[in-house]
């Protein structure tokens, strides 16, 4: 360390020598500040390029489905997400792969594919898509109380509608018809309020849910035996 008092040919010697002492460190410092700049730069690189072949690859995909080669789309799907399974477009190919799998029948393949998204993406808004979709899958295969889970996990304020409908649906499944109606009049509520997206709702059919349970519930009033 240079001293402020030294003398001007003193303080030059004492350099020279802390120089001569220390000029390893100095040179392995300024290497690994270099590298650590060129090592970000390479890496920022690598990822635009990977996130640019993988949109390639995505285009290609709904390219291939929208002139109905479903199995070609199937294939660049399964490539995207295997090979760019780092980048958005992977979570986006496995989710369209999963509505494929469904409209095949396939529905253990989509559930596997839904909870891989929604455990695994890094993408907040992913997850939950993959996690409302998932508990329709667990619904559709008649595992209600993992449906009824998954939708718990779900349950933030932007989506309060949406699981309080789906809820409904798992508990109408499940032969309980006051919860359900009760689960959907509170979907309906929910929906009014700001913090919520309505868009998740669809408010006709959740009407038309709405109104079918409240008739059937008071044509059993209706023809209930009178207690005395």
């Amino acid at each position: 360390m240079v001293d402020e008092f030294l003398s001007e040919r003193e303080q030059a010697e004492q350099l020279r020598n802390w120089l001569r002492d220390n000029w390893i460190w100095m040179a392995t410092g300024v290497a690994l500040v270099v590298g650590g700049y060129y090592g970000y730069q390479w890496w920022q690189s690598r990822q635009a390029t990977e996130s640019l072949a993988a949109e390639a690859r995505f285009s290609a995909m709904l390219e291939a489905l929208t002139r109905n080669s479903r199995e070609e789309g199937v294939r660049i799907g399964n490539e995207l997400a295997t090979a760019h399974r780092d980048t958005p477009y992977a979570d986006q190919a496995l989710l369209l792969l999963a509505r494929l799998d469904v409209e095949g029948g396939n529905l253990g393949t989509a559930e596997s594919r839904l909870a891989g998204v929604a455990q695994e993406s890094d993408d907040p808004e992913l997850r939950l898509v993959a996690q409302l979709r998932l508990a329709r899958v667990q619904l559709a295969q008649g595992r209600h109380e993992a449906a009824l889970a998954t939708l718990e996990a779900a349950r933030q304020p932007a989506t309060e509608a949406r699981v309080e409908e789906l809820r409904g649906d798992v508990l109408l499944a499940r032969g309980d018809e006051a919860g359900a109606l009760a689960a959907y009049r509170k979907a309906q509520s929910l929906a009014e309020a700001p913090s919520v997206d309505a868009g998740l709702v669809d408010a006709e059919l959740l009407g038309l849910k709405i109104d079918e349970l409240s008739s059937a519930a008071a044509a059993a009033a209706a023809t209930a035996p009178a207690t005395e």
